[in-house]
């Protein structure tokens, strides 16, 4: 006897009540009928069509033979396993969905408990590209709290996601496809204190502070943090700096690391582990640790002295070595793979210890153009390898990015000049607000977007006139800032090189160095401006965050016309002197971006580059396998932000 499969089969989860579960394999796309029931050993209960990924719900490993099986029918017969009450037992007690929600209310209180697609959607979606589902998004306010709903998630066996900003550019902060459990999703923000060490040589950063906030903090200590804002998003935090090695353009500092910080994790029988490595002695018991943490509850004499590093103190010696055939910093670099630091979710990080630096006495920013990108390296080679003092950062455009900024961006770089830093990332959660209500509506799909480009196109030029000058004249541009020793250095060189090569540059005022800045800044954004503005044309946005040789002469790649003949625009635009490069390309309307990403990824990998490069993998690269290594070790359950690196969103990575 044969039956057909029903357009939509209930859901069910293999092995559930005790039943005994065989599996055939079933070619979709060579019969529609299932197996005659003699092949089964007893009567036929139910059965569901499934994907080999649904195995990990019962903790099924599928053997060499199946596992590129395209479905498989579950059967499942009535008879009861004689030894399943220990399990039905577990089963019984584990919190339902209801249960769950109803105590994280009581945790964080109902209105930091959103559940919903409308109300969660700014969360489950990334800032460039990403959705996913998630049962609630929950807001704790204080470390505690952060710690009691970690408790509860883990005890329903709950996937958790964590976010801060959500300024993530490879989907890692949002949940992405399907999972074998729930989604929770944690937003950190609330919890956005910092505590100053001494006299600001470090600082204590909590799981939403921001860079910004962090800037403003060390200012009246002339100190300086050890990253800013680079070329991605606006209210970055600093943890998720450190769990993602972001950072790196400021070349002295290299990218977000420390081998000082305070996480949660979920030990291989599924424990729940709070550790204290953030030399600070807090107490013993966990709610002792966060309580003592939060009310700054510490002294000096519970400041541990320890080797342990709070920043990248090597990375300056890195950059240096001009004729290394390897990246100067690029994400799955072993070396810098600590506990927090590069975990991207697979821990819960509740606290980080970081250095800080004494602030510049003088600085000057140099506006550098040329048509020949072989003289750009001929000059980075010449600053690292001669020069005493590094640049504070050399940040490249081309003059394609520098366009699209310039339409799409100017709104960005007006609000940064006109409003500062500290009311952005409120803006940007109301637009976020806006957008997820008029998603569904198709005329305004895009209206913040268009609203802010009408807007942008009533304000005066921004950019400065020498600036737009260099834009005619030139199509590389490279914003070199210098400080101290180094701005003579570089004057000097400059002088030089105008003498005998295509280069030429200008010394900027205040005002053109800030809103220079700012322009290549706004960067990131202004291409996904464009994609929102023009999505009848524009089928994606392909970004590339690569890595390459330090020793690379022939940094400007050159696509084949099989590939740049599907593209309309090629952005370049990146952090020079480490051979950092973030590449935007806007496919054309109707073309295949993943196979078209698969084509350069070639290409990279014979140019011996790295990827990605600070961005991290998130759901849009594959982990390699030392990087897959890490986030195994350190979350054995696959507990947090799993298939990230394209790995196993199945527990226990099955």
């Amino acid at each position: 006897m044969t039956g057909r499969l029903p357009q939509k089969p209930k859901p069910w989860k293999p092995g559930c009540n005790g039943c005994r579960v065989f599996c055939i394999q079933w070619r979709v796309h060579r019969s529609r009928s299932l197996p005659r029931q003699s092949a089964v050993p007893t009567p036929l209960a139910r059965f569901a069509l499934v994907s080999p990924e649904y195995f990990c719900q019962a903790n099924i490993k599928l053997t060499d033979t199946y596992k590129d099986a395209p479905a498989f029918v579950i059967l499942s017969v009535i008879e009861p396993r004689a030894d399943t009450p220990q399990s039905t037992k577990k089963r019984s007690t584990m919190p339902s969905q209801k249960d769950l929600i109803v105590t994280l209310r009581a945790i964080v209180g109902a209105r930091h408990v959103l559940t919903g697609e409308k109300q969660t959607e700014r969360f489950r979606k990334g800032f460039r590209s990403g959705e996913g589902a998630a049962l609630c998004v929950i807001q704790p306010g204080t470390l505690l709290e952060f710690w009691q709903c970690l408790e509860a998630i883990a005890r329903a066996d709950k996937i958790i996601i964590i976010q801060a900003a959500n300024t993530g550019l490879t989907e890692g902060s949002t949940p992405n496809g399907t999972y074998d459990r729930d989604v929770v999703l944690i937003n950190t923000r609330r919890m956005d204190k910092l505590q100053s060490l001494g006299d600001g040589e470090q600082v204590v950063s909590f799981p939403g502070s921001t860079l910004f906030a962090l800037e403003k903090l060390l200012d009246p200590l002339d100190r300086q943090p050890h990253s800013v804002i680079g070329s991605s998003c606006i209210g970055a935090s600093v943890i998720g700096g450190i769990c993602n090695n972001s950072g790196g353009a400021l070349i002295e500092r290299g990218p977000s690391y420390t081998e000082l910080s305070l996480f949660a994790r979920i030990s291989e029988d599924g424990t729940l582990e709070l550790v204290n490595h953030l030399g600070i002695d807090l107490g013993e018991t966990p709610e002792e640790i966060l309580t003592r943490l939060e009310a700054d509850d510490y002294d000096s004499r519970a400041i541990e002295e320890t080797n342990r590093k709070a920043s990248d103190t090597d990375y300056a010696a890195r950059v240096r070595e001009v004729e290394a055939q390897t990246p100067a910093r690029f994400n799955a670099d072993k070396r810098r793979l600590y506990e927090a630091s590069g975990c991207a979710g697979k821990l819960a990080v509740f606290a980080v210890r970081l250095d800080t630096y004494p602030k510049n006495k003088t600085e000057k920013t140099f506006y550098i153009g040329t048509d020949n990108p072989d003289e750009l390296e001929g000059l980075r080679r010449s600053i690292l390898a001669d020069f005493e003092t590094l640049p504070v950062s050399a940040e490249y455009m081309h003059r394609d990015i520098f366009d699209i900024t310039r339409s799409y961006g100017k709104d960005t770089v007006v609000l940064i000049d006109k409003l500062g830093t500290d009311r952005l990332p409120d803006f940007f959660a109301l637009k976020g607000w806006v957008d997820a209500r008029l998603r569904n509506i198709r005329p305004l799909r895009h209206f913040t977007d268009q609203f802010m480009q009408f807007l942008s196109r009533l304000w005066p030029e921004i950019l400065p006139e020498r600036v737009l000058a260099f834009r005619d004249r030139f199509e590389h541009h490279l914003i070199l800032k210098m400080h101290d020793g180094g701005i003579e250095e570089a004057r000097a060189l400059l002088n030089d090189l105008t003498k005998r090569s295509g280069i030429d540059f200008f010394e900027c005022d205040a005002r053109e160095a800030k809103i220079a800045g700012l322009h290549r800044f706004a960067a990131a954004g202004a291409a996904i401006r464009y994609q929102a503005i023009h999505s009848e044309e524009v089928e994606d946005i392909l970004a590339l965050d690569i890595a390459l040789r330090r020793n690379d002469r022939n940094w400007l790649e050159s696509l084949p016309p099989a590939i740049s003949d599907r593209l309309s625009h090629k952005l370049y635009y990146g952090h020079f002197m480490c051979h950092v490069l973030h590449q935007d390309y806007i496919v054309k309307k109707g073309e295949d971006p993943k196979a078209i990403k698969e084509e350069m990824l070639k290409i990279l990998n014979l140019r011996g580059a790295e990827y990605p490069a600070e961005h991290n993998v998130g759901h849009l690269y594959t982990a390699k396998q030392s990087l897959a290594h890490f986030y195994r070790e350190i979350d054995p359950t696959n507990s947090f932000n799993p298939g990230i690196g394209k790995m196993s969103r199945c527990k226990h990575y099955h």
